[in-house]
């Protein structure tokens, strides 16, 4: 158990200290926009992931957004897609980010894109500007990077080994619940196929779609048939229970691309104009720790978007678990809101951390105000549906 469980520490540190591993933010920023409700006097720090929420943020009303990321190819796809905004026309923008492929990319690059961007940037799509190129067997920029790697193998086992294409085609175009439902129903058997099943239990593969092995563990204690049932049973709802035809998130992934009527809103040309106009004047880029970020601020924070972090340093570090929130409670203003999602059911080990507050210390739990109600009505409603759970928390600096 040891070794396995040192052999899957290793590979996960190999993926993600080497590879860009999200190309599209797997979060739902609809159930963000209600719960931030967001306006100009909010000063919003986020994990960066691939930056599409970072834009969607802007374009809600948020006055400025610090986007804060370890891994500096995920902060190189963010400025990409800065830089494509400043300075290509949008049908370019949309081939490029919302097709994923665009045969001219690498020239645009070198005679429009790369001088906007920052050194470390510059070196990473400098040798990866190919990946939008439409070249090769995975010739979409939504199967490149980890998470887009393991797209590529659902689709190539969709295609070749279950030949599901038409009844996944048929589904994305379905107009009406009853008709996916009926449509899922029929692809079901094909579809969770044994190996499907043990594939899905492999720490190689969640390392792939950036799970950490805490949160196969949360899943294992906690669902009901583990964590190969819980994808199951989430996939299940998306196609069963809540209307595809604005869900971007499967579609790109079942795909390879966004279209325009189903895609992110920073690929809408009515928001690329207005992004283009000011707002993206509005973000800043930062690659570092979220701790260090935090400690290093000196004007108050109003909102936080933590992703799923909690699930990260809670397996790998508990004390700086500790000493990240102590920096954010300094650095929250008086009712600021936190944001973060967990892959378990339940993320308790959060109101468990003992923090220095006020020259004592104090449970974590007793420093937050939940919006139990209110979050899990809105993760009903997530698109993604990947996620255990969902938490809305204030800042209570009483």
């Amino acid at each position: 158990m040891a070794i396995a469980e040192s052999f899957s520490r290793r590979f996960f540190g190999y993926v993600h200290g080497n590879n860009l591993i999200y190309n599209a933010c797997w979060e739902d920023p609809r159930l963000d926009r209600e719960a931030l409700q967001l306006s100009s006097s909010d000063r919003l720090m986020m994990i960066t992931s691939a930056g599409c929420n970072a834009l969607d943020y802007l374009l809600a009303g948020a006055g400025s957004v610090h986007c804060v990321d370890m891994n500096p190819r995920q902060n190189a796809l963010l400025e990409l897609k800065a830089a494509g905004i400043r300075r290509l026309e949008f049908d370019d923008f949309f081939r490029m980010f919302g097709l994923g492929r665009w045969e001219s990319a690498p020239f645009a690059y070198r005679e429009l894109l790369r001088s906007e961007l920052s050194p470390v940037s510059r070196r990473y799509w400098d040798r990866h500007i190919d990946f939008f190129s439409g070249e090769g067997r995975r010739r979409s920029f939504y199967f490149r990077g980890a998470t887009g790697y393991f797209a590529w193998l659902m689709n190539v086992y969709i295609d070749r080994v279950a030949r599901l294409r038409p009844c996944v085609d048929a589904i994305l175009a379905a107009s009406e619940l009853d008709e996916q439902r009926a449509i899922y129903e029929e692809l079901r058997p094909r579809l969770w196929r044994g190996f499907v099943r043990w594939l899905l239990r492999r720490d190689a593969t969640l390392a792939l779609l950036g799970v950490p092995r805490l949160q196969r563990q949360q899943l294992e204690r906690d669902h009901k048939g583990g964590i190969a049932r819980f994808i199951e049973d989430s996939v299940e709802s998306v196609f069963t229970r809540l209307s595809l035809a604005d869900n971007y998130f499967w579609r790109v992934y079942l795909t390879g691309s966004y279209s325009p009527a189903c895609c992110p809103e920073y690929l809408k040309a009515e928001n690329f104009e207005r992004l283009r106009a000011g707002l993206l004047d509005r973000l800043s880029i930062h690659t570092t720790s979220v701790c260090q970020f935090l400690e290093q601020q000196s004007e108050p924070l109003t909102r936080f978007v933590l992703l799923d972090h909690m699930d990260w340093l809670g397996q790998h570090d508990q004390p700086l678990l500790a000493r990240q929130w102590e920096a954010l409670l300094r650095s929250a203003a008086p009712g600021a809101r936190v944001l973060w999602r967990s892959g378990g059911l339940r993320c308790d080990h959060v109101d468990r951390l003992n923090v220095q507050w006020h020259g004592r210390r104090q449970r974590l739990g007793e420093l937050l105000r939940y919006h139990g109600d209110w979050a899990e009505r809105l993760h009903a409603a997530d698109r993604v549906h990947t996620y255990g759970s969902f938490y809305i928390a204030d800042v209570n600096h009483n």
